[in-house]
């Protein structure tokens, strides 16, 4: 099975966000990156899938030289292949991403496509658009399948498994499909130091991609939500606030 998984660099999820004085990008100098927790289970998705069925785990992400570092980590935690669709503008549109990622695909596969499985995660932790994997299916003519908890993989099709109120919804796919997959579906192994060192050595597949954005729409700023502030009351230092907090769970009709 060679197995293509697709990762978006998003800032640490968690982190501060604060925008660029112009508010047309997040202000990146302060913030650590990683890849979104479903696309994570996508990568460890891919490598058990090889270790079971042989093959190769390529990882593709794209985004400035930077990115390459989550590349770094996920063969660290055992991908073969690492391809990097460079580009300054990491702001692309859904549609500018899939067909860059459609284009480097085509460019693989002389007519083809060269890769058993596509395995996106269900949606990126920052822009949430779930529309990049549906996309690249479209683009390429391939079956697709979303929220997936589960994926059994045989010669010629997948069983896909969307966990549903009260059980499951099985589907099964001719392959080559699109899979996105979401966070639950394994538990991602950890990149040792020694699997990092190694990582560095392995050769990272380049590729300089000019994003041509939708221009039916223009960005006119960013926003970072409003936070309410918190406040803490302390009732006490001892067993003399022990009062103070029936009161509290009296007023909530806790007790």
């Amino acid at each position: 099975m060679d197995i293509l998984t697709c990762v978006k660099r998003v800032p640490n999820t968690g982190e501060k966000i604060v925008l660029t004085d112009d508010k047309q990008a997040v202000d990146a100098s302060g913030l650590g990156f990683t890849v979104s927790p479903h696309e994570e289970c996508a990568v460890e998705e891919a490598i058990q899938q090889v270790e079971q069925h042989g093959g190769t785990a390529t990882v593709l992400t794209l985004g400035p030289e930077d990115a390459s570092d989550e590349l770094v980590t996920a063969v660290a935690r055992g991908a073969d292949e690492p391809v990097l669709l460079e580009a300054p503008d990491t702001s692309a549109d859904p549609m500018a991403t899939a067909d860059a990622i459609v284009d480097y695909i085509e460019s693989r596969g002389d007519g083809e496509v060269p890769f058993d499985v596509l395995l996106f995660g269900n949606e990126s932790a920052d822009a949430g658009n779930y529309q990049v994997g549906v996309r690249v299916a479209n683009a390429l003519g391939l079956p697709c399948v979303t929220g997936i908890k589960d994926i059994e993989l045989e010669d010629t099709t997948a069983t896909a498994k969307r966990e549903v109120s009260g059980g499951w919804e099985v589907f099964e796919v001719p392959l080559p499909a699109v899979i996105s997959v979401k966070e639950g579906i394994n538990h991602p192994r950890y990149a040792s130091m020694r699997g990092r060192m190694q990582a560095r050595r392995t050769p990272i597949e380049t590729v300089e991609v000019d994003l041509a954005g939708d221009e039916r729409f223009e960005m006119v700023e960013l926003e970072v939500p409003e936070t309410e502030a918190a406040e803490a009351e302390i009732l006490g230092d001892s067993a003399d606030a022990a009062s103070a907090v029936v009161d509290i769970l009296e007023e909530l009709e806790v007790l």
